[in-house]
């Protein structure tokens, strides 16, 4: 037996599945109301034919006329909402109760298309909700406990089993698997993981057990910043959306007058009957309303933001989309943006008769001891290579030299060339590490009893993706210029490996601002993208700022646009949906001003009556509706 309270849950789910729809089905049975009506009135049925317009017009324009009535109280403001209601109701005043009826109806139907539009854009985000994990396993004491994912902190300890969706960002501490990562990156492929490995809220674990480290709480995973971000951008209006709602009001008071003129002039100017006159005025306040213009932009807008949230674009607001398409000019930060942020070995050059796994050996096992960047590249490139290592017999730290190790009572340095010897470091291997300098990389040299031993030279290698991304963007006509605080050398050599536009080397926070403010100066309109808190001012001086989801922070909070992976083929990709739907507005407007002008003069001329005013002007704002639903569709 169904309990009360089961019942109300049912009911309330019920409401949740049609509530969506209700337009759409008030718009339905308003169209079916008429078809009634007009049966009616073909068998002479007046009183009922008139009855069942008038549900017509109460079932199809109650939503509307609500609306317009709050928003008019509200902002002390005339809209669109209440012209189609004056134009109702001046049709059916003059007996064309069909004609109002029909108005209405078609008024609704582009209603519940707009509704749809936003309700598509909602969608989005209730399909990320729903995908998002309430609860985990922790491990606590040695057994396993499942609590609501808001219950954990950092450092907490998880067990993830396959199928089950990741709960909360972390890191693999025990076990191996394959994450299909697709609601964070929009990647089908999934992605091999192992101890060490990071992980996000919301992805699948595909195939074996994990125990993961929990690093973030649940209201600061990337994947709620997703939703954060997405959720605040259907609330941003563009500059041409705020526009054109400022136009409206100012619009609508311009047809009233207009009007309220012609229900008089033409009778005395122009010799119209009485009953002419107020059918032409009563045409006219529907052909003139700018439903179709308002329509124009906030469906395309939304779609596209949708759109881009699908591929893992995130766009705060119509307004960086729409400023995104005008963008003549990029600067991109290096570190962690055109490169991976982390160095990696790129050459080894040893001494002649030593063994170069024994080499590599010593190095990994002093290294594995330092904090350094460097040196965490170098213990990942022997581990890469499966060389086995052991920690060192004793190790000394000398900050900002380098370190020195002993193995096997052999003691070995690794560090700067000062620290080894200057001189034999210059004149090692014919001058080896000078010609790494000039390629813009790294060296550390390692010394053993006998000296120099070897020079590794070490590089924060270009992303794979980046070449062909640059290249693209220079094929959009977009100038592309690299920002960056590391020397000249290193900069230079990074720019000729990309075909960078241009580049400016050892920046500083303050310094990339200016060079943001002179590029904004040249080029009117400058994108700048970046991931790290010294990227930050530069990011808000930008007419758009994009941040890399792996970014900071700070970068994430600054920048406008956040591209969920660092993906920088996702910028063109960005660039080319802003573009797109820049033409669909201007295509939207352009139509939309044309069938209104168009209307307006075969009003004028008397060669335009109610029915076919209404099929233009509706017609034409659902036609646009549609237009800009286009950009649901991948560019």
């Amino acid at each position: 037996m169904t309990t009360y309270s089961e019942k109300a849950s049912i009911q309330t789910n019920l409401l949740d599945k049609v509530k969506p729809h209700a337009e759409l089905i008030a718009a339905l049975l308003s169209g079916v109301l008429i078809l009634t009506g007009w049966l009616l009135d073909q068998n002479s049925a007046e009183t009922m034919s008139v009855a069942a317009y008038l549900s017509a017009f109460v079932i199809g324009g109650f939503a509307k006329a609500k609306e317009g009535i709050e928003e008019t109280i509200k902002n002390k403001e005339l809209n669109v909402e209440m012209l189609m209601i004056l134009a109702a109701a001046g049709s059916a005043a003059i007996g064309y109760w069909t004609e109002g009826a029909i108005l209405i109806f078609i008024f609704a139907v582009s209603g519940a298309l707009e509704t749809y539009t936003m309700n598509k854009s909602q969608r989005e985000i209730s399909a990320l909700m729903d995908i998002q994990p309430d609860t985990a396993l922790l491990v606590r004491d040695g057994s396993e406990e499942k609590v609501h994912v808001s219950e954990l902190t950092r450092s907490d300890i998880i067990v993830v089993k396959p199928g089950e969706r990741v709960p909360a960002d972390g890191l693999i501490t025990k076990g191996q698997t394959t994450i299909d990562e697709a609601a964070i990156t929009g990647e089908s492929i999934p992605v091999s993981k192992e101890s060490g490995a990071e992980v996000f809220a919301g992805t699948v674990n595909m195939t074996g057990s994990v125990y993961i480290e929990v690093t973030k709480k649940s209201d600061e995973t990337l994947f709620q910043k997703i939703i954060d971000l997405v959720q605040s951008a259907q609330s941003e209006k563009s500059p041409s959306q705020q526009f054109i709602e400022k136009f409206e009001g100012t619009y609508v008071k311009a047809v009233l007058i207009v009007v309220a003129v012609m229900m008089f002039l033409p009778h005395f100017a122009l010799g119209w009957s009485w009953t002419e006159t107020f059918y032409r005025a009563m045409v006219l306040l529907v052909v003139a309303s700018p439903c179709a213009l308002v329509a124009s932009i906030m469906p395309a807008s939304l779609s596209a933001i949708s759109n881009g949230a699908r591929s893992g674009i995130l766009f705060k607001g119509g307004a960086h989309l729409e400023n995104l398409s005008h963008v003549k000019a990029i600067a991109f930060d290096k570190t962690g943006t055109l490169t991976r942020g982390k160095p990696e070995v790129t050459d080894i050059v040893i001494r002649e008769g030593l063994n170069q796994d024994s080499l590599l050996t010593a190095a990994a096992s002093i290294e594995s001891r330092s904090n350094h960047p460097l040196a965490h590249a170098v213990v990942r490139y022997v581990q890469q290579a499966q060389i086995p290592f052991s920690p060192p017999d004793h190790l000394e730290d000398i900050a900002g030299w380098g370190v020195k190790g002993i193995i096997n009572k052999k003691e070995w340095k690794i560090g700067k060339a000062d620290f080894v010897g200057k001189e034999a470091a210059a004149d090692f291997a014919n001058g080896a590490a000078q010609q790494f300098s000039e390629e813009g990389k790294t060296t550390i040299f390692v010394a053993d009893n006998d000296g120099i031993a070897a020079v590794i030279a070490l590089k924060d290698i270009i992303r794979d993706e980046t070449k062909q991304a640059l290249k693209t963007l220079q094929e959009e006509g977009i100038f592309t210029i690299m920002l960056t605080g590391d020397s000249e050398k290193t900069a230079k050599a990074i720019a000729s490996e990309t075909a960078l536009g241009s580049y400016i080397a050892e920046c500083l926070p303050e310094h990339k601002v200016d060079h943001v403010k002179a590029l904004l100066d040249k080029y009117g309109t400058v994108a700048m993208v970046g991931d790290g808190i010294n990227d930050a001012p530069a990011l808000a001086t930008a007419s758009v700022g994009i941040a890399m989801g792996e970014g900071s922070d700070v970068a994430l909070e600054t920048a406008d646009i956040v591209l969920m992976k660092n993906d920088l083929p996702k910028i063109a990709e960005a660039i080319k949906l802003s573009r797109k739907m820049q033409r669909i507005v201007k295509q939207n407007i352009i139509f939309s001003i044309l069938v209104i002008v168009l209307l307006i003069i075969s009003n004028f001329f008397q060669v335009l009556d109610l029915p076919f005013g209404v099929l233009g002007h509706e017609g034409s704002t659902i036609l646009v509706i549609l237009n800009g639903l286009r950009l649901l569709k991948r560019v």
